[in-house]
């Protein structure tokens, strides 16, 4: 599970890193990311943690496949997080073939994605 520290609740970070943030598109899924984005609401002068946070929509399939596509992504940002640059903000959209897949296609279009943002691959 990823930790409470590292989840993305507020509808105006969604936002943000959609509007503002990098976007790479794979076949189950887009990611977003804005990076190193600062949080007005975290205290102190630390760098805050990254952020992700997951939009599964009806397209996916019913309540119970959306609810597994959502842990599963979950738990692959978990290992994830620490490569990201710190108070960075991802959203990670699934899109409808993402709830046929498995876990190991899912981990390879968000490896793709995010490897694609960080500078690493080729458009």
């Amino acid at each position: 599970m990823l930790p409470t520290e590292h989840r993305l609740r507020r509808r105006e970070d969604f936002a943000t890193a959609v509007r503002r943030g990098r976007r790479a598109g794979r076949p189950l899924l887009v990611v977003h990311l804005r990076s190193g984005a600062t949080d007005p609401h975290a205290p102190g002068e630390s760098a805050p943690p990254t952020r992700a946070g997951f939009v599964v929509s009806k397209a996916v399939g019913g309540a119970v496949v959306r609810n597994k596509v959502k842990r599963r992504l979950r738990h692959l940002m978990r290992d994830r997080v620490a490569q990201l640059p710190p108070g960075s903000l991802v959203v990670v959209r699934a899109l409808p073939g993402a709830g046929d897949a498995d876990h190991v296609q899912l981990a390879q279009d968000l490896d793709a994605a995010l490897q694609r943002l960080l500078g690493g691959g080729a458009r």
